[in-house]
């Protein structure tokens, strides 16, 4: 059975790509089975040790996943758990927490779940669009946190405010009913206690 990987890591690079994307292929050769597996093992792993009752003074768990893992899991097993109107979705990992990624996401969805003003940028943008934007994933003491720093659709330059509102429709669920949001912290699952980007892989601790 194929389980996303709900954390700060899924948040920026599978349900809420809509959102969180850069520009850019992030993975240059074609993704393999092999590295989808690899990703899904990995993911399987934390959430085992997650259940497994574990003595006060145990050492850090610590679990890395390679940008290409990433990217092959997104692009071989992401329609099986990706939230419909997120396509071809791919990320790049760089450092000090920063993480790019790309999407084509279909606005429509969004832009009919509310009444929108003259003003509201979303009130114009129809079909299935390019979402590029840019940002920090950091996690620590149990926590994790996406810090805004850009974004486009359709290759103009957009507010936060609307990048929020995508990331917030995209990731919307009965357990969560608000979504995710940029720069608000939210509880890391699976017991993890922190999640570090550096250098084209994300590791998480638990």
């Amino acid at each position: 059975m194929r389980v996303p990987f709900h954390s700060a890591l899924a948040v920026l690079a599978a349900t809420a790509l809509a959102a969180a994307a850069g520009a850019g292929p992030a993975h240059a050769q074609e993704p393999t089975r092999a590295e989808a597996d690899a990703m899904q093992t990995k993911i399987e792993r934390v959430a085992a040790a997650a259940e497994t009752p574990r003595p006060p003074n145990a050492r850090p768990l610590r679990t890395t996943f390679t940008e290409g893992e990433i990217n092959a899991y997104l692009a071989l097993d992401g329609p099986e758990f990706l939230p419909p109107g997120i396509a071809m979705p791919q990320v790049r990992l760089g450092d000090d927490g920063r993480v790019r990624a790309r999407a084509i996401v279909d606005l429509d969805g969004v832009r009919r779940a509310r009444e929108r003003s003259l003003f509201d940028p979303l009130a114009y943008l129809t079909g299935s669009v390019e979402v590029v934007a840019a940002g920090r994933v950091e996690g620590s003491d149990g926590e994790g946190l996406i810090r805004y720093e850009s974004a486009t659709i359709g290759g103009v330059t957009v507010p936060k405010t609307v990048a929020q509102e995508l990331l917030r429709f995209y990731t919307t669920t009965p357990e969560r009913p608000r979504g995710f949001a940029f720069d608000e912290p939210f509880a890391l699952p699976a017991e993890l206690r922190a999640v570090s980007v550096e250098g084209g892989a994300a590791t998480v601790t638990q």
